[in-house]
Parts: C-alpha cells; structure tokens; sequence
C-alpha cells in the first residue's frame, strides 16, 4: 500500500493501514532524502514509540514535531536532517488529514492577524522570559538573521546587521526614526548611540518593553506597547526587522499603507524580513501553534502586490544563508545556558525549543528559506541609490 492508498482510506473511511505500511511508507519518503531509518548517521532518525509512524502519515508536520516534543523519536543532527528533508518536500508525500485542510482553510478565511489578536504573538512568544532570550542571544539582544560576511562570533555579526541598517537608511545625527518590532531595543539603542538619531520603537511584548527600556536608559529613544495600526505620526526613516513575518497575508497592504503613512517623502523604510519562495495562506501548522501563532512567511510576490503604488524598490539584497550561523549560534547559547533557566521550563520545552532553533537552520541552510532586505522610498531617490552591502 503506497501513501496515496494511505490517504485515500483516510476520507473514505476505511482502516488506513497496518503499523507496518505506515513505517514502510516512512522509510521510503526517508530514503528519497539520503535518511535512513534508525540509521548509524548522525542525520538518521531512530524511533522510540512505534506510533511514532501513524501520527507522521496522519498529521504531517505537526505530528512529525509533536511526537518529538512527547521523546517518540531523536536524532543527533536536527539541523541536518530537515536540509536533507525540505528540499524533497515531504508534505507533498503526506497527503494531510482534516485537520490539517481545515487549518489552511481557517487561514484562508479568516485574519489571524487582525488587530484584536496583534498582542497574541507577544504574550505567546516574546513573554516567555527575558531570561530565555538574554541566555540564547548576543549581547545586544537582536533577535534575527546576524551579518556574518566579516564576522567571527555572534556578537560582532549582529552589529554587523546593525551598521549595514543605518548604512542603508544614510542615517544622521537628529533624524527620527521608528522602529516597527523594535524587540528589546538592538536597533534603537546602535542608532542612537552610534548616529545619534531620534528612535520610536513599538512592539506587542510587555517582556520586551521592559527590558527594552532598561537597556536604553539615558537614550533618546521611546519604546511604547502598541500596534503599528495606531501609530499616527511622521518620521524621516522606518525600519522594521523581522517583524512582517507576524503581520498575516490579508493585512500586508495595510501595513505598506500605514508605513508610506508615517514616512515623510524623502525618507527611506528597510525592511527585513524572512522569505519564502512560493506564496501561502497559512504557516506551518506546528509553528503556528507551538512557536508563532497568527505569524506567516511572505514570498517576493506578495511583498512586491502589497507595496505597489506606495514605494519604490531601491534595494534587495538576500542574505538568508547567514541565518543558518545564526540559528545554531543561538541553540549553542540555548543548550549551554539550559542549567541557568531550566527552572523555569521543562523537558518538553527543551525538545520543543531545540526543534525550533534547528529545523530552521535546515530549512535555511537548504535554501528553502530567505532572508530579504528591502530599502523603499516614496517616490524614489533624486540621483539614484547606491547600495551599500
């Protein structure tokens, strides 16, 4: 029995298979992938629950992390692993059940990221410890892709990132600037201590925000709890980084519109943001619920449709194969810090962070992934930009 048999006797109501013809179905979609099967490579799975193989064919990737979170099985290389599994694209493979239908059509339907829901995200995520992310980040606490071109370590590659920002923007002493996403302040607190700029950062996490403010004691800098849908004033830039993954498909243009809003008509907006190569209507179902709720990855397309007729595309540059460094930098401060914190958490949190931070290595190492960098203006630059990389 091949795996469409399998799905097929899943809408029709029929018994779906033996344990055997799920593990066989398994063990071929593995091998397409150079994976073995309770193999002796380090990217090799071995199974500990049986049920392990009927959850995977039933419920795809939310199986496939939930029965990780829950010990069924392991693997010494994650990060491995998912690059040599994306690429075949597996879900293709595992035809999803009900459940997994009736989450993209939710999302099709509905606006996760309406305003009413636009905190969700930080309560979920960002509020889970301070303690958590001071462990896993640099020094600066920036909490997205680092600049690794010259780097050596985390540290001097996100203030690599953060140069390469205000490069882009032509930043100046006594420019105003907001920052959409600010996180904790990495952005801000660079700016303003290195270009002396004027910066307003917003973000949805009352985590954040606290330490954020502690961070830009003596700065001029304003971090404020709020959506960027309220913000009601003019700046001479706006950046926002790593924050347009959370902002939902159906909210995009609205988003382009409030930033052409608050931009005054010689300033620049970068954007910084996460890419997919094919556009979607709902994220993955296992990081929707586990990691990033209400959040999707963007593809170029639907970028470009949302910011037609609002600016001008001076600038993209792709730098997504840094965010592989980056991420495993980040599980190397998360596993060697676990002592510090795990108080506070447990093992299934452990499993389920370290899913987290190594499949998207993976995913980013095998190039599913991108990391784009946008410089935008109002009616474009008189004389032309010169990109600076």
């Amino acid at each position: 029995m091949n795996t469409s048999t399998l799905s097929q006797n899943r809408h029709t109501g029929k018994e779906a298979g033996t344990a055997d013809e799920y593990k066989a179905a398994i063990e071929r979609i593995l091998s397409q992938a150079g994976i073995t099967l309770n193999g002796d490579m380090p990217w090799d799975i071995r199974v500990k629950d049986e049920r392990f193989y009927q959850r995977v064919m039933r419920e795809g990737s939310l199986g496939l992390g939930e029965s990780y979170m829950d010990g069924w099985w392991d693997c010494d290389e994650l990060d491995t692993f998912f690059a040599k599994l994306i690429p075949i694209n597996p879900e293709e493979k595992i035809k999803a059940d009900w459940r997994l239908l009736l989450h993209t059509l939710g999302e099709a339907i509905f606006n996760p990221g309406r305003k009413s829901r636009a905190f969700q995200i930080g309560e979920m995520h960002y509020d889970r410890g301070n303690e958590l992310f001071s462990n896993m980040l640099d020094k600066r606490m920036a909490y997205s892709c680092a600049y690794w071109k010259e780097a050596k370590d985390l540290d001097s590659a996100q203030e690599a990132k953060l140069e390469l920002i205000c490069r882009k923007l032509r930043l100046k002493p006594g420019d105003r600037v907001l920052d959409i996403g600010c996180g904790w302040g990495s952005f801000a607190k660079y700016a303003a201590e290195k270009y002396g700029t004027e910066v307003v950062g917003i973000t949805v996490s009352k985590e954040q925000l606290s330490l954020g403010k502690e961070l830009c004691r003596g700065l001029p800098v304003e971090l404020r709890l709020q959506d960027y849908r309220d913000v009601d004033e003019q700046f001479d830039h706006i950046v926002s980084v790593g924050m347009f993954e959370h902002v939902g498909w159906k909210n995009y243009r609205a988003y382009m519109e409030k930033a052409r809003q608050c931009l005054k008509q010689d300033g620049l907006f970068l954007l910084h943001c996460i890419g997919d190569s094919i556009s979607h209507v709902a994220g993955d179902p296992w990081l929707e619920k586990y990691i990033f709720p209400n959040s999707i990855i963007p593809s170029m397309k639907q970028i470009v449709i949302a910011l037609e007729g609002l600016f001008t595309v001076e600038n993209v540059q792709n730098f997504g194969f840094y965010y592989d460094a980056t991420l495993t930098a980040w599980f190397r401060n998360f596993h060697n810090n676990w002592d510090k914190i795990k108080e506070k958490y447990d093992e299934r949190f452990y499993r389920m962070w370290k899913y987290y931070l190594l499949s998207s290595a993976g995913a980013f190492r095998c190039r599913s992934l991108q990391v784009w960098q946008f410089v935008l203006s109002p009616k474009g630059v008189q004389g032309g930009y010169e990109a600076v990389c």
